[in-house]
């Protein structure tokens, strides 16, 4: 007893020591950071945002009769534009970025209030998503942020370049259309409870784990005390109840889906996702906003939220372990790749 408390000391001393050294980075992160911290509302025009980067890209490029050219034809239309404003359609272009607790639902809600306050006949929105999922209610307040655009009657267009996995696909699936990349990851559409149990160490080192509970059904799986076969049951039968609601959400947005088919768990890539009716298009948002920027008005709307340093350090921690489940995924897709 005297070694494994002597031996656990040791462990719990250099978890310590390990997680002092990552607050002490994320602090030096975070304080830097401070001043360009605030709160409110930003809206970029990204059809001047396009035509900055290739005027740059022109002027290097060019000659000086070129970029007198260009320079004149460019005040032309500029000076033609501020004579009459323009009456295209607009796309409301918002970027959501998940991590396990979908921490950037506060800035989404307010994003969309914004918008549906002055969204007009013709416009829509444009979301470009990346999303591995994570915590059940937190992604569902995600997906139904989208919902209220939605049931506004307002078109919703959903980009994935990169991932719309579990309760990201939550969020893509209430799109009127869904894009994605050839190779971007979608579906997961399953649930999943991953339970460490170290009843048996304690056991073995003479170490009790009391649980007090009201309630039958107040606690079942546990780490630290002994499981039975009821208690895997229940979190089983709880697990296949979020399932079907999951299973619900989706067939709700996307009725075509044959839910018994791709409901199992599983993801695939772009091309086969679109295959099996998860997509409605192979093309990545630059694609996408590039072909609207011809015959629509493109405003992308962040709102930013001014974190204390406490919550700013927690979102530092919450990113690597965003990090470390985006490398699992990218582990599953390099072994599915030919060596």
């Amino acid at each position: 007893m005297g070694q494994f408390l002597a031996d656990y000391g040791l462990f719990l001393l250099k978890v310590i020591t390990i997680v002092a050294a990552i607050a002490a980075v994320m602090l030096i992160a975070a304080m830097a950071g401070r001043k360009a911290s605030h709160e409110g509302l930003e809206v970029e025009n990204l059809n001047k945002k396009m035509k900055s980067l290739a005027d740059t890209l022109l002027d290097a490029v060019s000659n000086k009769e070129q970029r007198k050219q260009a320079l004149k034809a460019r005040k032309k239309e500029e000076k033609a534009e501020s004579k009459s404003p323009s009456t295209k359609p607009r796309s409301f272009v918002i970027d959501f970025k998940g991590d396990l607790k979908a921490s950037a639902v506060p800035s989404l809600r307010e994003e969309v209030s914004a918008i549906l306050d002055v969204v007009a006949d013709g416009d829509d929105v444009i979301v470009r998503l990346e999303n591995h999922g994570g915590v059940v209610h937190e992604h569902g307040l995600a997906a139904s942020q989208l919902a209220r655009i939605r049931d506004r009657e307002i078109p919703l267009r959903v980009c994935v370049d990169k991932v719309a996995a579990s309760g990201g696909y939550l969020m893509a699936c209430v799109a009127s259309r869904v894009y994605a990349a050839p190779f971007a990851i979608l579906g997961s559409i399953g649930v999943l409870a991953q339970i460490p149990n170290f009843n048996r160490m304690l056991d073995s080192h003479g170490v009790d784990f009391e649980q007090v509970t009201a309630g039958k059904y107040k606690r079942t799986v546990t780490m630290f005390g002994k499981n039975t076969d009821e208690d895997r049951a229940k979190l089983k039968e709880e697990l296949e109840d979020v399932h079907t609601l999951f299973k619900a959400a989706v067939g709700k947005y996307r009725p075509g889906l044959d839910l018994e088919k791709v409901a199992t768990g599983e993801h695939w890539y772009g091309t086969r996702a679109l295959a099996l009716g998860l997509a409605d298009e192979i093309k990545t948002s630059d694609q996408l906003l590039k072909e609207l920027a011809a015959d629509r008005d493109l405003y992308q709307v962040t709102y930013n939220i001014k974190k204390p340093l406490q919550k700013r350090l927690m979102s530092n921690i919450d990113a690597l372990l965003e990090k470390a489940d985006a490398a699992g995924w990218r582990r599953r897709f390099e072994s599915r790749l030919p060596r």
